[in-house]
């Protein structure tokens, strides 16, 4: 696939999610595969410039190359101004956000509020495009909800904008992330455009990214969720897409490698106090799918220091080592969930 002058090796992209796609894990999405990690969204409201969160999400020092960043809101010369603003921050790719479906960021009529007013849209996509000299993508949703799909129209628009990628979430607003994606809408985007599209939802394991590919047609897979505590899935699907043929598991030694990485990281970024809070998620995601797993992260949440938490960490995975035990997975039949078997 290829952006711009971007050409990429591989389909997996790491999906912009808040609170969640900060630079040390889409450093880490990049070391086991990602072709590309797109940045949490960065408001395009200039005053909120200065904030320690905009800061941080505006920080690409040492990131692999190209970096995409994610901007958001609904003001054409806004959006125009924070699409500069991030490439002068190191943005090799903006992306333009319309497919949140969170409640604060709708009401704004920001997201995948904007799928309501076409003209609108319309608008936004031809003064970000004009504004810089890096390819410009979009990420939008199939519509309001299930009466008013407009993708196609959405992603025409697009196309005739300038727009350089479309990645398509497949739900409505409406159906936030219940329900089964829609990969039907997906396909006949694809099948419309001559730009590459990018299918995203629901893709949760290698054997599900290679039945999406088919399904859709899409030139490239944007993995959200799915890669939460399990950044290894890139590294899965590749092979997958490449080979056809399953990667074993890791081992339960290279997860606690990899979670100590990325504990690190989270205190370098971030700084102990906030590090050690926001990384109790993480290590919740990294071990949700271990054996003997809830008490542990029953007690993650009473540590208050790095050494602590390192601690709490190491003495986990010890135990577990000595059974030279392996993260297994068990898919139901649309693919999702895991869990540990001994």
């Amino acid at each position: 696939m290829q952006i711009g002058p971007h050409t990429f090796d591989n389909k997996t992209i790491v999906a912009p999610m808040a609170g969640v796609t900060d630079r040390p894990f889409r450093q880490l999405c990049k070391r086991f595969g990602a072709a590309l990690a797109v940045s949490e969204m960065v408001t395009s409201d200039p005053k909120l410039y200065g904030t320690e969160k905009t800061q941080r999400r505006t920080n690409h020092i040492g990131e692999a190359e190209p970096v995409s960043a994610q901007i958001a809101g609904s003001d054409p010369r806004m959006l125009a101004d924070a699409a500069r603003y991030n490439t002068e921050r190191g943005a090799r790719i903006i992306d333009i956000n319309m497919g949140c479906p969170a409640k604060k960021v709708c009401n704004t009529m920001a997201g995948s509020a904007l799928l309501r007013d076409e003209f609108l849209v319309d608008r936004i996509l031809n003064a970000v495009v004009k504004s810089v000299d890096v390819p410009v993508t979009l990420k939008i949703r199939t519509g309001w909800d299930r009466e008013n799909r407009n993708a196609i129209r959405i992603a025409k628009i697009a196309e005739s904008s300038g727009i350089r990628a479309l990645t398509i979430h497949g739900r409505t607003r409406a159906c936030g992330f219940s329900g089964s994606a829609e990969y039907e809408t997906i396909a006949e985007v694809k099948a419309s455009l001559k730009i590459p599209i990018i299918a995203n939802g629901d893709i949760d394991s290698p054997k599900k990214a290679m039945r999406v590919i088919e399904l859709t047609g899409a030139d490239a897979l944007m993995i959200g969720r799915a890669a939460q505590g399990r950044p290894w899935i890139f590294r899965e699907i590749n092979h997958h897409l490449a080979t056809g043929q399953h990667l074993p598991p890791p081992e339960v030694s290279e997860i606690h490698a990899v979670l100590l990485a990325h504990l690190q990281e989270l205190y370098g970024f971030y700084g102990e106090f906030l590090g050690v809070r926001i990384a109790r998620k993480h290590v919740s995601w990294y071990t949700k799918a271990l054996l003997h797993s809830e008490s542990f992260r029953k007690e993650l949440n009473t540590k208050e220091s790095a050494q602590e938490q390192l601690a709490l960490v190491n003495g986990f995975f010890e135990k577990l080592a000595s059974a030279g035990q392996r993260l297994n997975y068990v898919e139901n039949e649309v693919g999702r969930g895991h869990e540990a078997r001994e």
